[in-house]
């Protein structure tokens, strides 16, 4: 009996040390499941401290866009390695559990060609309606996504109205001047890029309204809204929310509309907003891509528009404005909506610069982060000439495909944090992570270490106190059980 008292306080004492599970990234290996994180008693040195009460904002998910090419350069696969690739990225539990995507209403900067969904000059009914256009692309991409999460939520924003909507009847606001430019990267052949044909007297330009301000145009635009939202549904796609339009102070040479934050607020408060109301489909302001906050404020001051506006949506340099908004209006949902995009060259240095962007938007405030493109071919060039990083990347000489390191980056964090988690705050003089308490009261810890050297990290999570050996310039995953 002697024995049995010391062995009960050992069984015990084991118990009640937390399960922790360590996954690591460097520029040379991905996700490396293991490393040595462990309880400690020591109570020196302590480099951050963690209390899992001290909540933040709630996290409603991470995601991805679905746009053409991501489709057309998934299609150059096999069917074996597009379903692996779809259900690593939307499958619970086994990837990165991707729950809240975007997608554009009609063609974008990664469309194949310039396309609305009526182009009928005066349709004011929207008799012409039609997505004949997006079931090539943007639907089966969705479909096949959601046979791997069929609880995926997905929001829409446009680049561009019907080119007859527009003051410009063009759907870009920039031109590109000459027929086609020649681009070529070391990774993909030459590409002919489309030419835009717009002429420089008919350029739009920031802080204008480039959509025409008549009440036929704004309530014929809310029906090509609802007839859009009614379209997917028939093909099984819910849209839950949308934004009115996509980047409203840039005037881009692929579609794009300028519009005042005044024309915006007009129309949303006096028809898009009603519309989906009918549809129960929410509308957030966006997208902002700008440090400018009195154009949220515009908005969100207006006695119409306010009472259909559930958020705001941020991206590029949007991520100047989103710490005011965020503090002026404490309980509005936020989105990060797009993340930089890149160069095309997926390399481990953008890679840390959007380590950078995740902690600015989740620590000010932001409810959901996505990425933009899903997968491109290697080199990621745009049908309109811009080079950009993607998930995925597809080697169009033996179609095979990478997964890159930005995928990764993202997956240490949507393929542990859970829909509805909370942040945490963190204190300490180690700052370079992020904490949070999910649904099932596991603790996410992300970390990284950009120094160029292995090191220590001693943390303090609540009253147990663990030690961490983080490798070279590195992220790292701990989840505590």
């Amino acid at each position: 009996m002697k024995y049995l008292f010391p062995i009960l306080l050992l069984l015990i004492a084991a118990c009640s040390q937390p399960k922790i599970e360590v996954v690591t990234s460097t520029e040379s290996e991905s996700w490396v499941v293991g490393g040595l994180a462990k309880t400690t008693s020591s109570k020196e040195n302590v480099d951050a401290q963690i209390v899992r009460t001290d909540t933040l904002q709630t996290i409603d998910g991470f995601g991805t866009c679905f746009n053409e090419l991501g489709w057309t350069s998934l299609q150059r696969l096999s069917q074996e390695d597009r379903d692996g690739i779809l259900q690593e990225l939307f499958q619970p539990g086994v990837g990165a559990n991707f729950t809240i995507c975007r997608m554009p209403v009609a063609a974008n900067d990664f469309a194949e060609k310039w396309y609305s969904y009526n182009e009928t000059e005066g349709d004011f009914e929207m008799k012409d309606f039609s997505i004949a256009n997006d079931k090539k692309s943007l639907v089966p991409f969705i479909q096949n996504a959601q046979k791997y999460n069929p609880e995926l939520k997905i929001w829409a924003s446009p680049w561009s109205p019907p080119q007859w909507m527009k003051y410009n009847k063009h759907y870009a606001a920039k031109s590109l001047l000459g027929d086609s430019l020649n681009m070529s990267d070391k990774n993909a052949k030459d590409i002919t890029v489309i030419g835009n044909g717009l002429p420089l007297d008919r350029q739009g330009k920031e802080g204008t309204d480039m959509f025409i301000q008549e009440p036929d145009y704004y309530k014929s635009y809310a029906l090509y809204f609802t007839k859009f939202i009614e379209a997917y549904r028939k093909e099984g796609i819910d849209i839950f929310m949308v934004m009115p339009q996509n980047e409203f102070n840039s005037a881009q040479v692929f579609p794009s509309c300028t519009w005042t934050a005044k024309g915006l607020t007009t129309f949303v408060g006096q028809y898009l907003g009603p519309a989906m109301k009918e549809l129960n489909v929410d509308v957030m302001f966006g997208t902002m891509e700008r440090g400018n906050e009195a154009l949220v404020d515009t908005v969100l001051t207006d006695v119409d528009a306010k009472k259909f506006v559930s958020g705001v949506g941020f991206q590029w340099a949007g991520k100047e404005s989103i710490p005011g908004i965020h503090k002026r209006y404490p309980d509005l949902t936020l989105y990060q909506t797009e993340q930089e995009c890149g160069d095309g060259k997926n390399d481990w240095s953008k890679c840390v610069y959007s380590w950078g962007l995740i902690k600015h938007y989740l620590t000010n405030g932001a409810n959901a982060y996505m990425y933009w493109n899903t997968s491109l071919d290697a080199g990621g060039i745009s049908t309109w000439g811009w080079q950009q990083n993607s998930l995925v990347s597809v080697d169009t000489t033996d179609n095979t495909f990478q997964y890159n390191h930005e995928y990764y980056l993202l997956k240490h964090l949507s393929h542990f944090v859970q829909k509805g988690a909370k942040l945490l705050r963190t204190t300490g003089s180690f700052d370079n992570m992020l904490a949070f308490k999910n649904p099932d009261d596991s603790i996410i810890l992300v970390v990284q270490n950009e120094l160029k050297e292995n090191r220590q990290l001693n943390l303090k999570l609540d009253g147990t106190y663990i030690s961490v050996d983080l490798k070279a310039d590195s992220f790292t995953t701990l989840k505590v059980e």
